[in-house]
């Protein structure tokens, strides 16, 4: 297909601007920016440097002086050269050389100086500040309630908090560069070059103006560009995610060439948008190249015959030439800079588009504690849906304090979901629930949560070591106590044969741990929690038979006096709770005891028949 363009004439041959860019080139000649967007480039630099630039101040201060030192070194000697040429050379006056070199020996000197300085402090801010980014912006993400990332995988939400702070690590020292070095070096060459002569410097910047609509239209292209790379290299991120955790089912089902294939589609796109936006990059510097180009010729007609009919002198048409010469790469650099900052743009849209999202669990202006001693649940008539499916159609039931309620059903009844309504990891959409006859939506997170141990069937385990993961970073647990619970959860019966014991470390994930054993380590870490609820959500469905007699012992220790839920779909696990609940399609459909509900010969009577018959 052949490449979409433009004509240059009539009836000339197709030329070769790009349609895209073209169309960046009609939106930026008729619209203006709108400085009420809020990740317009004005916006965001505003944020940044409220947020993240300003503790800096001093360090970026004192950068920007030894950058304006060594911006105006490249003027002083450019300066330099009218002597050298008009009183050495062409003078023949010796004992200049002395000071002429010394002099521009010595601004070589400062120069070096003022760069290890400049790269020292802006390295010192850069760091700190894209830092400082990434611990906020992980602390924000941990604020966020579960519905936020059921639409965000892992991968995506990692590339935000690394890559996107990484590429726009580097913008602070560009700014500073360009702000202090470059313009400081650009405006005093200027200042040199029109000293010497001004119509020589007017006809060198002749072909200036011609760069502003270019400009605008390259930074809205490189912007849009760089977003898609972000976006593409979130999607690179969560595929390698999924794949290395992954990997035992890509393996077994041979789908390394599937997985590889689609890793493939991923990282050519993120090429073809990258070249794009580093060619759209270019487009500046390269014009800026030929308006220098066409500048230099027009002051070599203009100068040529000056200098040789004896009007002006050698040195200092060297002098304003070097001037011009040395200003050359300072105006590229900053005509690159607006393409490195749409690259940061990009990335700090995505980024304060993060930090602007809120979590849709609301916290009670007048948040009530909740009492330890109470500790009945309750749940009336509530509903609950994720977009248009509905999870729960007007679930109610009552959990007695201090006793084993057990919640069954068929696989997507909603039982998972009352343990998330528990500790809103969700709220509902209409419905009370409460604990100890008190709201939760009017408890505080943190003391609503204190109230809960939850042991599920999938043991989440930190590469860290065992003792680590069962502290979870408590410092105040006692050596006795964290002994006592390792016992009751028999942890002990298998970290005794560990060459490292507890300080053996768990593996990513705990794989280094079997199903049984990092059960036994969730069950230590609630038995320290020591909290008055208890939830367990399939805690012993995966394991074998001598794994789960332990783990049930472990369990019947911790349910001792607190009041237990328990969700399972193997009802030989249940028979003994005070209270079943038989959930089915969001509602409560049957409730009483074990031999009560074989009485009623419904739903629950059906499942045990199909049980215990297999």
């Amino acid at each position: 297909m052949p490449h979409r363009c433009v004509q240059a004439r009539s009836n000339g041959p197709c030329g070769t601007l790009p349609l895209p860019f073209l169309k960046a080139l009609l939106r930026a000649v008729s619209q203006s920016r709108n400085s009420s967007d809020p990740y317009s480039s004005r916006n965001l630099f505003g944020r940044l440097w409220r947020g993240y630039l300003t503790p800096h101040k001093g360090t970026m201060a004192l950068a920007f002086i030894f950058m304006m030192i060594e911006g105006s070194t490249l003027a002083i000697l450019s300066y330099m050269l009218k002597p050298l040429f008009d009183q050495v050379f062409v003078g023949g006056d010796t004992q200049a050389i002395w000071w002429v070199g010394g002099a521009i020996f010595g601004l070589f000197l400062v120069r070096a100086v003022t760069l290890v300085v400049n790269r020292s402090l802006l390295t010192r801010v850069s760091l700190k500040s894209s830092t400082a980014m990434q611990v906020d912006l992980l602390r924000h993400i941990l604020s966020l309630d579960g519905r936020f990332f059921q639409d965000n995988p892992p991968g995506a939400l990692i590339e935000r908090v690394q890559g996107d702070t990484i590429a726009v690590q580097s913008i602070w020292s560009v700014v500073i560069t360009g702000m202090g070095r470059d313009l400081i070096a650009l405006v005093t060459l200027f200042g040199v070059a029109m000293s010497i002569d001004l119509r020589w410097t007017m006809v060198a910047m002749i072909g200036a103006p011609l760069l502003i609509i270019p400009t605008m239209a390259v930074q809205r292209y490189i912007r849009r560009k760089t977003d898609h790379v972000r976006v593409q290299a979130a999607a690179r991120a969560t595929r390698l995610d999924e794949v290395f955790h992954g990997i035992a089912a890509v393996k077994l089902n041979r789908m390394e060439d599937y997985q590889l294939s689609r890793f493939e589609r991923i990282v050519a796109t993120i090429v073809r948008a990258e070249v794009k936006a580093a060619g759209s990059r270019a487009l500046i510097p390269a014009l800026i190249d030929i308006v220098t180009g066409l500048g230099f010729l027009g002051v070599l007609v203009l100068a040529g015959p000056e200098i040789t009919e004896g009007d002006r002198t050698v040195g200092e048409f060297m002098s304003f030439f070097t001037a011009m010469a040395l200003a050359f790469q300072p105006l590229r650099r900053l005509g690159d800079m607006a393409g490195t900052w749409q690259v940061a743009a990009a990335s700090l849209t995505r980024i304060f588009r993060l930090f602007d999202t809120v979590p849709s669990i609301k916290i009670a202006s007048q948040p009530v504690t909740p009492d330890i001693n109470e500790t009945g649940i309750e749940l009336n008539d509530v509903h609950l849906s994720y977009g248009d499916h509905d999870v729960l159609r007007g679930l109610s039931f009552v959990a007695e304090p201090g006793k084993t309620t057990a919640i069954v059903g068929p696989s997507g009844a909603g039982k998972s979901t009352v343990f998330n309504l528990l500790t809103r990891l969700v709220d509902p959409n209409t419905g009370d629930v409460m604990i100890g006859g008190k709201k939760v939506a009017d408890m505080p997170l943190t003391s609503l949560r204190d109230l809960f141990s939850v042991v599920t069937q999938d043991a989440t385990l930190f590469d860290e070591t065992i003792r680590e993961n069962v502290l979870l970073g408590r410092v105040d647990v006692a050596e006795e106590t964290l002994e006592s619970a390792l016992t009751a959860a028999h942890v002990t019966d298998f970290t005794e044969a560990l060459p490292e014991r507890l300080e053996t470390p768990a593996g990513p994930r705990g794989s280094s741990l079997s199903g049984g054993q990092r059960q036994r380590v969730a069950i230590a870490r609630a038995l320290l929690r020591n909290a008055p609820i208890l939830l367990l959500d399939e805690a012993t469905s995966a394991l074998d038979a001598t794994s789960e007699a332990l783990v049930q012992q472990a369990i019947d220790q911790l349910s001792k006096g607190r009041t237990t839920l328990v969700i399972a779909h193997r009802l030989s696990t249940v028979r003994q709770a005070d209270k079943i609940v038989v959930m089915d399609h969001g509602r409560v459909v049957e409730q009483g005891t074990h031999d009560a509900l074989l009485a009623q010969n419904g739903i629950y009577a059906g499942l045990c028949r199909l049980q215990f018959s297999e």
